[in-house]
């Protein structure tokens, strides 16, 4: 795998429309060449408690951080200057569990009612299952990561978590 985007949200609640940061990281070439990261106020807008135990984020954080279109725009703006017409190019979004990160995309879309380009989604927790086995002792995030040779440090931060996913899927996609 040389040219994809790892992609990773954080949620405020249990609502996967929800999203509060995103993390992107454009790898061409095998390479990772650019990188994008934003706080996003939710929608709904409010924060579960176990989410903020999980990555640290709050109300204050986000209150007066762009709503989700904003964000967007400025992110694909970003990713297209190293693929052009990025959601027509063929080249993937990662995502280390597609499941979680593309139903959020695809909610948040949905909130909105912004028109969803059927993006293709990989997922590297998959792939790892399929290439690891039970020779790693689960397949979370971390472990994958350490296992294809990267220390993930601030786990539950969009962009540090779309780092990490960009590192196992050149490893092992």
């Amino acid at each position: 795998m040389k040219n994809f985007v790892a992609i990773d949200f954080e949620t405020a609640n249990g609502r996967r429309s929800s999203v509060c940061s995103v993390g992107i990281v454009v790898v061409k070439g095998g390479e990772i060449v650019d990188s994008f990261y934003s706080l996003i106020k939710p929608t709904p807008n409010y924060y579960a408690i176990f989410c903020q135990e999980v990555h640290g984020l709050s109300a204050a954080d986000t209150d007066s951080a762009p709503l989700f279109p904003e964000v967007w725009r400025r992110a694909m703006a970003q990713v297209s200057r190293t693929f052009p017409c990025f959601a027509d190019s063929g080249v993937p979004f990662v995502a280390h569990n597609k499941a979680f990160d593309e139903s959020c995309l695809r909610a948040v879309f949905q909130s909105y009612q912004m028109d969803y380009p059927e993006y293709t989604f990989l997922c590297t927790c998959i792939a790892s299952r399929r290439h690891f086995g039970r020779t790693i002792p689960n397949h979370q995030l971390h472990t994958v990561s350490a296992a294809c040779g990267y220390i993930l440090q601030n786990h539950h931060h969009a962009l540090a978590d779309a780092e990490a996913c960009a590192w196992i899927a050149r490893e092992i996609l």
